[in-house]
């Protein structure tokens, strides 16, 4: 059977996100094809407006759809927890429990993919730590993740900030994103200094 263009255009376009593999990209252009004309509009509208709307946070780099963000603008800037990107504060936030604001670097250092400390946000970071005591390093633990921590926490020392890392709970190699709440919490509530 010849392929029609459009529907194979749109299945590549789900088939190119992260984790979705061809059938289901076929899945998601076919239920698109069973929409009506209305419901297929506000998914487009919603695409469009998420593009339109939403930038990083000025402060900590977090999606927004405001100059700074609610977590920024409300909650207590003495702790920050710094991940790697936007996802792992929404992973984070499950929680419920942590009451400090975040920093996304958007990034670990990767040497063998030739990114450095200019390339992800760690001067960003350095410019908001006054008043702050803890800045907790919550990255995968892999070697990149592991090598961040590491490089920020011989940045802060010297300037008597207290940088600890995720504690036990937290398998080797795994990503933030996909732990469960209770793994969060208790690799949160045990964390150690670095």
């Amino acid at each position: 059977m010849r392929s029609i263009e459009s529907i194979a255009r749109l299945t590549a376009r789900f088939h190119s996100l992260p984790g979705v593999g061809l059938k289901t990209a076929e899945r998601y252009a076919y239920a698109v094809i069973s929409m009506s004309a209305e419901e297929a509009r506000e998914f487009s509208d919603a695409i469009l407006e998420v593009k339109s709307k939403i930038r990083l946070c000025s402060v900590c780099g977090n999606f927004t759809d405001r100059e700074v963000c609610s977590i920024c603008s409300t909650r207590d800037k003495s702790v920050i927890c710094v991940v790697k990107e936007p996802k792992d504060v929404t992973a984070m936030e499950k929680l419920k429990d942590f009451k400090g604001v975040y920093h996304v670097l958007h990034g670990v250092l990767d040497p063998l993919n030739n990114v450095g400390p200019d390339d992800i946000r760690v001067k960003e970071l350095l410019k908001r730590l006054d008043g702050v005591k803890e800045v907790i390093m919550a990255l995968n633990s892999d070697a990149n993740g592991e090598a961040t921590s590491m490089y920020v926490s011989r940045l802060l020392k010297p300037l008597g900030i207290k940088v600890t890392r995720l504690g036990s709970g937290i398998p080797a190699n795994s990503d933030i994103e996909y732990a469960d709440e209770m793994t969060l919490l208790r690799a949160m509530t045990d964390r150690k200094e670095i």
